[in-house]
């Protein structure tokens, strides 16, 4: 490979299938890999911002560490009804796992960049600059979790809804080569489960309490439901925010296509199921092991 050759990693939005990316750039640093560039968009940013504020073994930590009941605790519901997510429980996070408040994007040794989509005209906002901690939240805020953040006067949302695997930001940056990390390629209408209804309950006080916190929560953990249940609200805002992302990453992708595509296999994991990030991380690794003759190929001959 040129060691002049300056590589972006571009990852993708996709809720709690976003651990993934921890994964993948271990690995690709076991390659000897290491991005000059790393831009993200919703989940993506956060892990994106992480690894540039050096943070990436501690997030990593925590999300192993994490159970449903964990899960629990980062959710409200206000009387405002602008979000699900408790913002302060979440701020607390960002400063622990992530980057403090006083941390800047411009003073990262790595190039760094978050996408998020303003409210009020759709228009793309790339973040490049200024705290790192507010260009993350900007970012991941998907509507119907988190409620719509204010940044330079503009209210800005989840930089899914317009780029979802942000490419083009890389590209713009000066990346000679892009690796794409897409975490919604095969979760249309291949995620639904059917429940068991001969499973026995679990009576055990664990069991019990687990059932308080679904019955607490809805369907926010799980995709799973039977025949004639509908979808939960949170499911709702899911499925069709994954649409949506789905046909735009498909359009954003033929008009500025990647070098690298990962595509890790995740379209059993739910929405807030971020409890789930052992298997989500090892899958994440296991899509960059897929793909190293087609890495090492480009690294080779560019």
């Amino acid at each position: 490979m040129n060691s002049k050759l300056t590589i972006g990693l571009a990852l993708g939005s996709g809720s709690a299938r976003g651990w993934a990316h921890i994964g993948i750039i271990k690995e690709l640093a076991e390659l000897g890999i290491v991005p000059g560039i790393v831009c993200g968009t919703s989940v993506g940013s956060l892990v994106g911002a992480a690894y540039v504020s050096n943070n990436l073994e501690k997030l990593e930590e925590w999300a192993r560490s994490l159970t449903k009941f964990e899960v629990v605790k980062f959710l409200d519901i206000n009387l405002a009804l602008n979000g699900f997510v408790n913002v302060e429980k979440f701020h607390r996070f960002l400063n622990e796992y992530v980057a403090s408040d006083e941390a800047l994007i411009e003073n990262c040794q790595k190039q760094y960049a978050a996408v998020a989509t303003e409210l009020a005209t759709g228009r793309e906002v790339w973040m490049m600059k200024g705290s790192i901690v507010e260009s993350v939240w900007s970012s991941i805020s998907m509507p119907g979790l988190f409620p719509a953040i204010k940044n330079n006067n503009k209210w800005l949302v989840d930089g899914g809804l317009v780029n979802p695997v942000p490419v083009s930001v890389c590209r713009a940056l000066g990346a000679d080569i892009v690796i794409a990390v897409n975490l919604n390629s095969d979760i249309i209408g291949k995620h639904r489960k059917t429940i068991d209804d001969t499973v026995e309950p679990d009576t055990s006080v664990a069991g019990k309490l687990t059932e308080l916190i679904k019955d607490y929560s809805g369907s926010l953990f799980s995709n799973s439901q039977t025949g004639d249940q509908p979808p939960g609200l949170l499911d709702a805002i899911a499925d069709s925010i994954n649409i949506t992302q789905d046909r735009i990453t498909r359009s954003r992708l033929a008009g500025d296509p990647a070098d690298i595509i990962l595509t890790p296999k995740l379209a059993d994991v739910g929405l807030l199921e971020i409890y789930r990030a052992d298997e989500t991380i090892e899958e994440g690794k296991k899509s960059v092991q897929r793909k190293i003759a087609e890495i090492n190929y480009m690294l080779e001959t560019t």
